[in-house]
């Protein structure tokens, strides 16, 4: 069995670097490809694991489908995060996608847990305030998503997406190149849907069923697959 360690200059390096500079700024979008029958990605599950302890960032671990074939198949796996893995490799000119992979507010690349390229990525965001407000509001099993018209929407077309998340799963993988290895996964993305299109030029308000008790989140993207422009979550 391989056993994986976390560098340990990695956190303190975060925790010296990242001071938010803004009151109420937006959290930072780090999306994490992974899949459990891939051996080399249990260094990026766990630096993921470790920021979703920051209210800063908003960390979401989205498992691909085309490490099954190996020998395990990974029962977070969902085809549609593998397309939106293609569908930022696509925009980026890109004609390969892999694991791991992590890309931060829908724009930096960054490959494994390459904890020195994360950071610089993540220190354009932290603690800014976003291009737009997203205002989120549950009342039971219903979440009102609004947001104000944009004085400069710059022609982008919009997604509003939502997206609901599993805190924290801890697997033992028993085949494949991970057999043996106990696994702690933060942030485990069960779904993730559009719920609306958006211009920018007028006000959006829009309400969502919201049922159980998974934790959400709601992204404001540039079309197709660009810069993640606001981001909350809603417990």
């Amino acid at each position: 069995m391989r056993v994986f360690s976390l560098p340990a200059l990695f956190f303190t390096a975060l925790c010296v670097s990242f001071h938010p500079a803004l009151a109420d700024p937006s959290p930072v979008v780090v999306e994490l490809y992974t899949s459990q029958g891939c051996s080399s990605c249990p260094p990026a599950d766990d630096v993921l694991a470790q920021l979703a302890e920051r209210e800063d960032v908003l960390p979401l671990a989205y498992h691909v489908d085309y490490w099954d074939y190996i020998g395990w198949k990974d029962d977070f796996a969902d085809p549609a995060y593998t397309n939106r893995q293609r569908g930022y490799a696509h925009v980026a000119g890109r004609n390969m996608i892999y694991t791991p992979q992590m890309i931060v507010m829908g724009r930096e690349d960054v490959v494994g847990a390459d904890t020195m390229k994360l950071s610089e990525a993540m220190s354009d965001y932290i603690g800014h305030k976003p291009r737009m407000k997203l205002s989120l509001s549950r009342q039971g099993d219903t979440l009102t998503v609004s947001l104000p018209a944009t004085p400069d929407p710059e022609g982008s077309a919009l997604r509003v997406q939502l997206v609901r998340y599993t805190p924290m799963q801890r697997v033992a993988i028993k085949r494949g190149e991970l057999a043996g290895h106990t696994q702690d996964y933060a942030n485990v993305v069960q779904s993730h849907e559009e719920i609306a299109e958006w211009d920018g030029m007028t006000p959006l308000n829009l309400t969502v069923s919201l049922p159980g008790n998974l934790p959400a989140a709601v992204l404001v993207q540039e079309w197709p697959y660009g810069q993640i422009l606001a981001a909350e979550r809603v417990e």
